[in-house]
């Protein structure tokens, strides 16, 4: 159960508040749903209480998470798909969409090494955008820093990818 004020991850959406807890009825039932402001975009979600397991709404992660994230990121000796980068995308944004930070950073990670190699395409410039844009709120609320502490954190770890 989240309370209002609580942070929480919305997968592909990133860190929310819950600013409150409404009450509707729908086809004669009444339902309750936390309603949760984005924070990066200000978008307003409602997501019903008893469907938080199943829509992926989670808490930030702690300390310890935060450690498996960064060495996720440092992983340099990983192999990047080679498979064409529509393919690839679609692997990467079902990453994504699970909400996950491991395996967001897992994307990241392989396409800040792809980069290396090649020009990403707009598509996988956009996604990495996404995937950094998500792993750096996250990061900074469940490390208690400025957001450019974990830009710089991220410039440190791939500088020498």
């Amino acid at each position: 159960m989240f309370k209002i004020g609580d942070k929480a991850v919305y997968p592909g959406q990133g860190v929310g508040e819950v600013m409150g807890i409404e009450h509707k009825e729908i086809m004669g039932q009444r339902q309750s749903f936390y309603v949760l402001r984005i924070l990066d975009n200000g978008m307003r979600i409602m997501i019903p209480i008893n469907k938080v397991g199943l829509v992926g709404l989670r808490d930030v992660i702690d300390s310890e998470m935060v450690k498996q994230v960064y060495k996720i990121l440092r992983m340099k000796d990983v192999a990047v798909d080679a498979t064409t980068w529509n393919r690839r995308y679609r692997e990467y944004m079902e990453k994504i969409k699970t909400g996950s930070v491991f395996e967001i950073a897992e994307v990241l990670r392989d396409l800040y090494i792809l980069k290396f190699d090649k020009d990403l395409s707009f598509g996988e410039r956009k996604m990495f955008d996404t995937a950094r844009t998500l792993l750096v709120k996250e990061l900074a609320i469940a490390k208690n820093c400025d957001e450019e502490d974990i830009e710089k954190d991220f410039e440190k770890i791939f500088a020498s990818a």
